[in-house]
C-alpha cells in the first residue's frame, strides 16, 4: 500500500516537472528559433524577463523525482540508470549548460559572448527535454528490465525518438502559451500576436506527434498502447484533448491567462494517462511497483517526509508561481543594484 501511494506521488512529481520545467524549456526553444540579434531582440527580451524570477525553482521537482526513485524504488532507479546512463548523462550536461548560458548571457558585455551563451542556453533547452523523453519512451517500450546493460537500442529506438520529439513539442507548446500571457502582462501586443501563433503551432505539433505516438506504441510499446486506448487511460487522453482545444481557444482572446491553466491541465492529464496505462508496472512488463520498492520501514519514512514537503514547500511554491504570473516579481536592473534599491522602490529625492 505504501509503495503504491509513493508511486502515485512520484508520478505527480514527474507531472509537476513536466509542466514547470517544460515551460522553461519551451521558452528556450522559442529563443533558439527567434532569429538573429535584431529580429529576435523583442522575443528574447520577453523570455529573459518572464523566466528570471522562477527558472531555478522548477528544478526542485526534478530533485524530488530523483530522491523518490533512489530511496523509494532502488531497483527501478538502478535499472533505469544502468541501462539509460548515456541519455541521462547528456540530459544532465544539458541542464548544467542551460543554466550557465541563461545566467551568463545577460551580464556579458560583448555581443559575441552573449551570442555564445544564448546559443548554449537555447540548444540545451531542446536537447535536455529530448533525452528525458527518450528515456521515458525506452522505459515504456519495455526494452529496459532488471539486468539490462546499456546499449543504443535501449533508448535510440522508434518509441524513444518519438517520445523525445513529443516532449520537445509539448515544452514548446507550454512555453508559447505562458509567453503569450506574459506578453499581455508586460503590455506588449506585438509579442502577444507573435507567441499566440507559436502556441497554435506548438499545439498542432503536439497533436500530430501524439497521433503518431499512438500508432508507434501499438508495435513498440504494446502494453502501454493498450492502456492508453482503453479504460481510464483513454478517458484521460480524451480529457487532455479537450483541455488542449480549450487552450487554443483561450489563447486567441483576452483570456490568455486562463490558457496557462488549461495547457498545464492538458499535460498533467497526458502524464496521468501514461501512469494509468503502465500500472501496475514501473517497467512494463518486467518490474512492478511492489518488486521495485525498497524496505517497508524506509518507505514509511519517505511517505512522511513527502507529506511534510507538501505541507511546507507546496504552499510556498504556489505563492511564488502566483506572484510571478501576476507580475509582482520583477528582476533588479543595473540601476537598482547601483542605487541599492529593491524592485518597486522609488528613485528618491
Amino acid at each position: 500500500m505504501t509503495a503504491d501511494v509513493l508511486a502515485w506521488i512520484l508520478l505527480a512529481a514527474v507531472a509537476a516537472y513536466a509542466c514547470g520545467g517544460g515551460v522553461d524549456y519551451g521558452a528556450g526553444f522559442w529563443d533558439l528559433v527567434a532569429g538573429g540579434a535584431e529580429r529576435g531582440r523583442r522575443p528574447r527580451w520577453l523570455i529573459d524577463h518572464a523566466m528570471a524570477p522562477v527558472w531555478e525553482v522548477n528544478n526542485v521537482w526534478l530533485i524530488f523525482v530523483l530522491v523518490l526513485m533512489w530511496t523509494g524504488f532502488p531497483v527501478f532507479f538502478q535499472t533505469v540508470f544502468t541501462a539509460m546512463w548515456l541519455p541521462l548523462a547528456l540530459a544532465a550536461v544539458g541542464l548544467l549548460l542551460r543554466g550557465a548560458g541563461f545566467a551568463l548571457r545577460k551580464p556579458a558585455r560583448r555581443l559575441a559572448a552573449r551570442r555564445v551563451y544564448g546559443a548554449v542556453f537555447a540548444v540545451s533547452s531542446v536537447v535536455t527535454p529530448f533525452f528525458f523523453g527518450a528515456v521515458v519512451g525506452g522505459v515504456a517500450s519495455g526494452r529496459v528490465a532488471p539486468g539490462t546493460t546499456a546499449s543504443a537500442d535501449v533508448w535510440a529506438n522508434t518509441a524513444s525518438v518519438q517520445t523525445g520529439l513529443l516532449t520537445v513539442a509539448a515544452t514548446a507548446y507550454l512555453g508559447a502559451v505562458f509567453l503569450t500571457a506574459d506578453a499581455g502582462r508586460f503590455d506588449a501586443p506585438d509579442l502577444v500576436r507573435y507567441f499566440r501563433l507559436r502556441a497554435w503551432a506548438g499545439l498542432a505539433a503536439v497533436a500530430v506527434l501524439a497521433l503518431i505516438g499512438l500508432t508507434v506504441t501499438d508495435d513498440h510499446a504494446s502494453y502501454v498502447h493498450h492502456g492508453l486506448t482503453h479504460g481510464i487511460g483513454l478517458a484521460l487522453l480524451a480529457a487532455a484533448a479537450v483541455a488542449a482545444a480549450a487552450t487554443g481557444w483561450l489563447v486567441a482572446g483576452r483570456s490568455a491567462g486562463w490558457a496557462r491553466y488549461s495547457s498545464v491541465a492538458s499535460v498533467v492529464l497526458v502524464v496521468a494517462a501514461w501512469g494509468f496505462a503502465q500500472r501496475p508496472y514501473l517497467v512494463p512488463t518486467s518490474l512492478t511497483v511492489q518488486q521495485a520498492a525498497g524496505a517497508d520501514g524506509p518507505l514509511k519514512w519517505l511517505l512522511f517526509v513527502s507529506a511534510v514537503a507538501v505541507v511546507l514547500i507546496g504552499p510556498a511554491l504556489v505563492v511564488l508561481y502566483r506572484l510571478d504570473t501576476h507580475g509582482v516579481l520583477e528582476p533588479l536592473t543595473d540601476a537598482d543594484v547601483a542605487g541599492g534599491r529593491g524592485p518597486g522602490e522609488g528613485a528618491g529625492p
